[in-house]
């Protein structure tokens, strides 16, 4: 079966969007809207996997709505809304969760990171996040998912759930007049240069709102001036530059910032080294924290203007939630045949 090529992407309202989150995701969702139909979805559901205050939740995920427009994409040409919305998401969440299997669930890596030695505690939403993740997908049928290291296993679960349901209802799929392959093995998107950003105080660690120092990171929402202090201060070895990609082994803080300006620049570390290699800090770091605030400071701007008008930042989301239900009522009509639900 020839499905609509679509890209389907959630990021999580957790508030103080960052760099990383930016240069890993969000930005790569731009070019994404020219060669596919695009759904943006503010997963607002999996975010009270852990508590959340209510009214934070509310502004972090207008503050999400509002970083996606402000770097580029449009509400009109791809679909924007926050997952609660849609309450198609929990009910294919639920068929999911009765296709799944606990065994595939245990082994989730994030859910290991996050649960630690208190897995007995964490609520039950957290372990069963994969789930609700591949049905956010698949409620759309969507045929990519971008995706970073830290998601992969999720994708992959996601296609074993798709696999797994059109093989056992592979008959009833047929009695009822679909293809076979009724739900797509998403393909991922494998992310480009320099998608997994690293703290500007250590480079062994991923930027994080979760960091107790705000140095580490640049806020999506940080001006000008804050952005470039952040960039003179981040952590540096004596060394300069190495004349080579390879010389960028060993040296975290030095390959975190190489690959920083590579990404914004769109340029490969390559094209950075032959540029700047040799050269020390005192001259690259300023030269990062000018491209760094040409880039990043307008996006600022236009997400502070959009965050303060929650008029029109509910009614994108409003917008999007009326198309996005469409899609995903006609899935889940089709879903409730197949497995014998009565309607």
């Amino acid at each position: 079966m020839a499905f609509t090529p679509r890209v389907f992407s959630g990021i999580q309202p957790s508030g103080d969007l960052h760099l990383g989150n930016y240069l890993g995701a969000i930005r790569r969702f731009v070019p994404l809207q020219d060669t596919h139909d695009c759904i943006y979805c503010v997963v607002d559901m999996h975010a009270i996997t852990v508590w959340q205050d209510p009214d934070d939740l509310r502004r972090a995920t207008r503050e999400v709505a509002a970083a996606f427009i402000a770097a580029g994409v449009d509400p009109k040409r791809s679909i924007i809304f926050n997952q609660s919305q849609i309450v198609q998401h929990a009910e294919l969440a639920w068929v999911f969760n009765c296709i799944a299997r606990m065994g595939w669930m245990s082994r989730m890596t994030q859910f290991k990171d996050k649960a630690g030695k208190n897995s007995e505690n964490v609520s039950l939403g957290l372990f069963a996040y994969p789930s609700l993740m591949a049905a956010d997908i698949l409620l759309y049928k969507a045929t990519h998912v971008p995706v970073g290291d830290d998601q992969k296993q999720h994708l992959e679960l996601t296609r074993d759930i798709a696999a797994k349901f059109n093989n056992d209802y592979a008959a009833s799929i047929a009695k009822e007049g679909f293809e076979p392959d009724f739900f797509p093995i998403t393909e991922p998107l494998i992310a480009g240069p320099a998608t997994r950003i690293m703290s500007l105080r250590d480079g062994t660690k991923k930027m994080s709102k979760s960091d107790p120092s705000d140095q580490s990171r640049i806020s999506l929402l940080d001006d000008a001036d804050t952005i470039a202090k952040k960039i003179k201060r981040a952590t540096t070895d004596p060394e300069p530059l190495p004349e080579t990609v390879e010389g960028l082994k060993g040296r975290a803080e030095a390959d975190n910032l190489v690959g920083i300006y590579a990404a914004l620049s769109d340029k490969t570390k390559a094209d950075v080294i032959a540029e700047y290699g040799g050269k020390g800090w005192g001259t690259f770091k300023p030269a990062l924290a000018e491209l760094a605030v040409a880039v990043l400071a307008p996006i600022a701007s236009e997400m502070r203007r959009l965050i303060d008008d929650t008029t029109a930042i509910d009614a994108v989301l409003r917008d999007g939630a009326e198309r996005g239900s469409v899609i995903a009522e006609a899935t889940m009509k089709d879903v409730r045949r197949i497995v014998g639900f009565i309607r």
